[in-house]
């Protein structure tokens, strides 16, 4: 599967219990369409983890547009309130990084990393 979309967070490096690190950020995933005529927009979450390596950590920063290829699960929760909940996560294999904000990259060049198996 593939998603495409602006990290809203730098990305965070942890370590597990197992001594693994894992590079966890989020996405905002935009969608526009039409409706009666109007112009409207509506942005998908979509939390990411990607295990293979740490080093991309330093350019996964805010605003950076990256392609993603992967699967999503969904994870449900109880909130504190006992109010059931889900987000969306995304087991991230490969990473293409296309560019930085557009209040960021003055010239719009399109730089691309890709990180595969």
């Amino acid at each position: 599967m593939e998603i495409t979309g602006r990290l809203v967070a730098n990305a965070i490096v942890r370590t597990t219990t197992s001594d693994k690190k894992v590079t966890d950020f989020r996405v905002a995933i935009n969608r526009r369409y039409k409706s009666n005529g109007e112009q409207k927009e509506e942005t998908t979450y979509v939390d990411c983890a990607y295990w293979r390596t740490d080093a991309l950590a330093p350019y996964l920063t805010k605003g950076l547009l990256v392609q993603l290829y992967g699967h999503m699960t969904a994870r449900p929760w109880v909130s504190r309130d006992g109010e059931p909940m889900a987000s969306l996560n995304f087991h991230t294999n490969e990473i293409n990084l296309l560019g930085a904000s557009q209040r960021n990259d003055s010239d719009g060049a399109k730089s691309t990393l890709k990180r595969q198996k």
